[in-house]
C-alpha cells in the first residue's frame, strides 16, 4: 500500500526573516540561501522586546557531516552554543579500535560558523586540531586534521533536494534545520598510513540553527548507505522540530520522500539495548543494534548536557511511496539521544 504522508512544500524563500520580523514557516522545496537571524522580531514570554544580551545567549548553532563506508564511520561536528564552543570527531571502524577527538572551548573561542547553509565557512580549532567545513550550492567540504586521522572530502550536494524547514520553537523562538543524505563523496580518507576507499562510500549533513528551547532533548537517527548499488539515505527525529512539522525523510535514487512523525522506544536505563523506531504511518519498521557509543555529560554552572551518539546497525522495513519495499539487513548508522540545558 503507497505511503499516505505528502505533505505540502513551501517554495523557499530567499531570506528566512521578512520585513515585518516573522520567519516563514513550512517545509521547503529547497535551501534557504540567507539566514538573517538578526532580523527576527525575538520577543519575551511576555511580548517585550529581547535584549541584545538575551538575542545573543538564546542562539544556538551546530553542523554536522558523517560519512559511512562498508565497514566504518566517520562523524564530525562543530556547535556554537555561545556560552561554548565545542565539537568531536570519530573514526568507527567495525575491525579497530575507535579513533576520537573532542574539544570543549569557553564562549566562541576557536570557533566560527557559516551563516548560510549554501554559503560560508564553519570550523573550530585548538593547536594543531582542527576542523573546517566550506559551504556552497554544489557541496560540503571537509577538511579535518586530528593527529594520525586526516581528511580532505567533498559531498557532492547538486540535483538532490534537501530536507529544509522552519519550525516555531517552544513558545518565543524558531529553528531552521537543513539536512541531505545518501549524498557522493570524493576526496581522501587517512588514518596514519591507511587510507580509505570511498567507492561506496554515502555521506550526510546537518545544520541546524535559531533561538531554541533553554532546555531541550531529541532522538534522532541517520543512514547513509547503498542499497542494490543505489544510494539511500534516511533521517528521523523527534523532541526538537515538531511545532506543526517533522524533520523526516528518506532518500532513494536521487529523490526525496518525507516521511510522518516518528517514535522511539529505548531504554535509558540500558541504552545498549536494542531500540525500535517506527513512523505514524507505518513507512518505517527498524530496529537499531548499538555497537559504539560516544558519550557526553556536563554540568557546569549554566550548562547540562547528556549526550549519546550511538554507531550501530539497523534492520527492518522501508515503504516507498510507490508502495514498494526495501529491506535493511544490518545497514550501518548513527542514533542519538541527548538532553540539554544551555
Amino acid at each position: 500500500m503507497p505511503s499516505r504522508y505528502q505533505p505540502n512544500l513551501t517554495p523557499a524563500p530567499a531570506r528566512l526573516i521578512q520585513h515585518d520580523g516573522d520567519a516563514v514557516y513550512g517545509l521547503f522545496d529547497g535551501s534557504v540561501p540567507r539566514l538573517n537571524f538578526t532580523d527576527f522580531d525575538y520577543r519575551t514570554v511576555l511580548d517585550g522586546k529581547a535584549s541584545q544580551l538575551a538575542r545573543h545567549f538564546q542562539f544556538k548553532q551546530f553542523q554536522f557531516v558523517s560519512v559511512t563506508g562498508p565497514n566504518w564511520l566517520l562523524a564530525v561536528a562543530i556547535a556554537d552554543i555561545r556560552y561554548a564552543s565545542s565539537g568531536f570527531a570519530y573514526l568507527y571502524q567495525q575491525d579497530a579500535t575507535t579513533v576520537e577527538k573532542g574539544l570543549l572551548l569557553p564562549l566562541q573561542l576557536g570557533c566560527q560558523m557559516s551563516q548560510s547553509p549554501t554559503s560560508g565557512r564553519a570550523q573550530l580549532h585548538l593547536g594543531k586540531t582542527r576542523w573546517h567545513l566550506d559551504l556552497n550550492n554544489h557541496s560540503w567540504q571537509l577538511e579535518l586534521e586530528c593527529g594520525e586521522l586526516q581528511a580532505s572530502l567533498q559531498l557532492e550536494r547538486q540535483q538532490q533536494q534537501p530536507l529544509a524547514l522552519c519550525a516555531p520553537t517552544g513558545y518565543q523562538g524558531l529553528t531552521y534545520t537543513e539536512k541531505n543524505n545518501a549524498l557522493a563523496v570524493t576526496g581522501e580518507l587517512k588514518l596514519g598510513e591507511r587510507q580509505f576507499d570511498l567507492s561506496e562510500a554515502r555521506g550526510g549533513y546537518d545544520f541546524s540553527a535559531g533561538f531554541m528551547r533553554r532546555r531541550t532533548n531529541w532522538r534522532w537517527a541517520s543512514i547513509n548507505t547503498l542499497l542494490q548499488n543505489e544510494p539511500f539515505g534516511l533521517n528521523l527525529a523527534n523532541g526538537v522540530n515538531e511545532t506543526g512539522l517533522c524533520e523526516n525523510a528518506l532518500w532513494y535514487q536521487g529523490k526525496i520522500q518525507h516521511l510522518s512523525p516518528v517514535q522511539f522506544q529505548l531504554n535509558r536505563r540500558q541504552p545498549n539495548q536494542n531500540w525500535q523506531l517506527h513512523t505514524l504511518c507505518g513507512e518505517v519498521e527498524l530496529e537499531f543494534q548499538p555497537l559504539y557509543c560516544r558519550q557526553e555529560k556536563v554540568q557546569a554552572a549554566l550548562l547540562t548536557s547528556n549526550f549519546r551518539q550511538y554507531v550501530g546497525y539497523y534492520q527492518g522495513n522501508i515503504m516507498l511511496a510507490d508502495g514498494s519495499k526495501l529491506q535493511l539487513q544490518q545497514c550501518l548508522g548513527l542514533a542519538e539521544d541527548h538532553y540539554a540545558k544551555w
